[in-house]
């Protein structure tokens, strides 16, 4: 078998190893005795790349905001080795360079005078950690985001828990791109034994990748349903999906139609924007996150909790439980006062009508276009007004995920009018 098939196959074989989703597998996501929730931001941007801040001030940030691990995931490169950045001619320019030396005082900024342009050492991910992380408190977690492209289209992917980079890897087609980005991430685990876990990132970012395109992808199990950057597109428009509704299309065709597991939905920052404060604009931090159950805050803890589905993703609205007992899918919201919730419990039935077309306006897109398909496919199958709700499956659904939406509208949208929500992820059905 040529090398690149047997890579394939360790994709196969990672892919259902890390579904927690086995058909009736009982659980409950609660904390409590020796395990809590962890809040996290997977995907963020520094000096290191193209954000417009030092890495210890967002990881100050975070920290001060509640959070408890931080991913540095700067595009095509790790925060190592020494690097030094003109100081007034990046993305923070001097109200960064001073924001900094206020923060830390004393020996810790590092400046140069080269040629008359004055410089400013970034610190390393180990220097940032050194003095940052908090046992079991505040964890950063290097990452980084692995940028690659088909014809001008972005294919890009957030790498966690990475020690070494992971070049892009080209390719003939989007699905190849994707595909091959993914075979080489799972080959370096498997070589360095280091549990990385790899997302793919905004798929409507330039509308670059269809619903189409990213279910065939093996050893991807998670991508970004939402993404805080305001220019991602999350709601589509008349032409294109959203990413909720390629969310729905995916998992029911891997589940019913292409014998992969299910996919995962993660919501992020994309943090590039430290110092605007225009509640809508920019790329700025506190969008989006995951909470993960976990019994310890280290960066394997986190990795094997969100390949288990021991997470859910919110942009604002907490939850205290997730159950799924004897195919009874319960979800209990951490109310908070003069908030109302709406649980809507979503999936597909077997037999779905699996017609689509083309979205009007441009039949010659069909090829890079999710097409759309009948409200059979992610259909609604019950809401419930309140804090708590519960669905019996009742074996003849393919999934069934849960969408928590809050009466209170999101303090700082990357879309206007958004409403803060919680992202329950799919279980399979028991089925004979």
């Amino acid at each position: 078998m040529p090398a690149l098939s047997w890579v394939r196959f360790s994709c196969f074989l990672l892919a259902f190893a890390c579904s927690a989703m086995t058909p009736g597998q009982d659980f409950e996501l609660r904390a409590g005795g020796s395990v809590r929730w962890l809040k996290g931001n997977m995907h963020t941007h520094s000096l290191w790349s193209d954000g417009d801040n030092y890495p210890e001030m967002i990881a100050a940030w975070y920290r001060e905001h509640g959070y408890q691990f931080l991913v540095y995931t700067d595009h095509n490169t790790l925060l190592q080795n020494e690097r030094w950045i003109d100081i007034d001619k990046n993305k923070g320019g001097r109200r960064a360079f001073e924001t900094l030396t206020t923060a830390l005082p004393g020996d810790w900024v590092q400046t140069r005078s080269v040629e008359s342009v004055e410089q400013v050492r970034l610190k390393t991910f180990d220097e940032v950690f050194e003095r940052f992380a908090v046992p079991q408190e505040f964890l950063l977690i290097q990452g980084e985001e692995i940028s690659d492209s088909f014809e001008k289209h972005p294919v890009h992917f957030c790498a966690t828990n990475t020690l070494e980079l992971l070049p892009p890897m080209k390719g003939d087609s989007i699905v190849d791109v994707m595909q091959r980005n993914i075979d080489a991430a799972v080959s370096r685990r498997e070589r360095t034994g280091v549990r990385t876990l790899v997302h793919l990132n905004h798929p409507n970012f330039g509308y670059a990748i269809t619903a189409e395109e990213l279910m065939q992808v093996v050893g991807e199990n998670f991508f970004e349903v939402y993404n805080g950057h305001p220019g991602v597109h999350n709601s589509g428009d008349e032409m294109h999906a959203s990413t909720e509704r390629m969310w729905d299309i995916i998992n029911t065709w891997r589940l019913a139609k292409l014998n992969l597991p299910v996919m995962y939905g993660l919501a992020t920052d994309d943090g590039h924007s430290y110092f605007e404060t225009t509640p809508g604009e920019a790329a700025q931090p506190g969008r989006g996150w995951v909470m993960v159950l976990a019994e310890t805050l280290t960066p394997d803890a986190i990795v094997e909790s969100l390949e288990a589905s021991r997470f859910y993703s919110t942009s604002g609205v907490h939850l205290e439980a997730i159950g799924f007992t004897r195919g009874l899918l319960s979800v209990d919201v951490a109310e908070e006062f003069g908030v109302t919730y709406r649980i809507d419990f979503i999936g597909t039935r077997t037999g779905f009508d699996e017609s689509s077309q083309v979205p009007p306006g441009d039949p010659e897109k069909a090829a890079v276009v999710t097409r759309q398909y009948s409200a059979e496919v992610g259909a609604v199958l019950k809401s419930v007004d309140g804090n708590s709700a519960s669905y019996q499956l009742d074996g003849s659904e393919i999934y069934v995920r849960a969408l928590v939406t809050s009466s209170r509208k999101h303090p700082n949208p990357s879309e206007s009018g958004d409403f803060e929500r919680a992202w329950v992820q799919p279980v399979v059905a028991v089925r004979d």
